[in-house]
């Protein structure tokens, strides 16, 4: 065991960093294997205009839960391989739309069925007796409630 191992609950943003790091390296491999050119950071991206067909950036980036800046490195990332594209809205010249490219759709095409592997093999990891992902929600939930931050000041102002 290490030191952030040790330490508990203060390290929990590192060790859950750690944990999704090792889950993108294994989905990558598992692209990879699949022969299929694809960046897990990407998923989020693809996958909400997978499902919506047609987003602005700001409804993308309100849906995925990443600031707008990051939203818009993804886009440029995903543009440049010509899986997804941006047009004009008609009623609003302000407002860039997003949709697929019939390569990021094809590409979709591709990877269901390497999702419906990775579906049951995340399923297997995550079904333990403290389910992460019903944890995750449970914390999701708090933290709407109140912040991280504001608890600790509620906390710091009460010692």
């Amino acid at each position: 065991m290490n030191v952030i191992d040790e330490i508990g609950v203060l390290a929990v943003s590192t060790r859950m960093q750690r944990l999704a790091d090792q889950i993108r390296k294994d989905g990558l491999l598992i692209y990879k294997a699949s022969n299929i050119d694809f960046e897990p950071k990407w998923f989020p991206v693809i996958y909400s205009l997978y499902r919506r067909s047609v987003m602005s950036v700001v409804e993308l980036a309100a849906e995925i839960g990443y600031s707008h800046p990051s939203t818009i490195s993804l886009l440029k990332e995903l543009e440049k391989k010509k899986l997804i594209r941006s047009k004009k809205d008609k009623t609003d010249e302000r407002k860039r739309l997003l949709v697929l490219t019939e390569k990021g759709e094809e590409l979709i095409r591709q990877m269901q069925p390497v999702w419906k592997v990775m579906t049951e093999a995340l399923e297997a990891l995550t079904d333990t007796q403290n389910n992460i992902m019903k944890a995750i929600e449970e914390v999701e939930q708090k933290m709407a409630e109140q912040s991280f931050f504001q608890r600790a000041q509620s906390i710091k102002k009460a010692i």
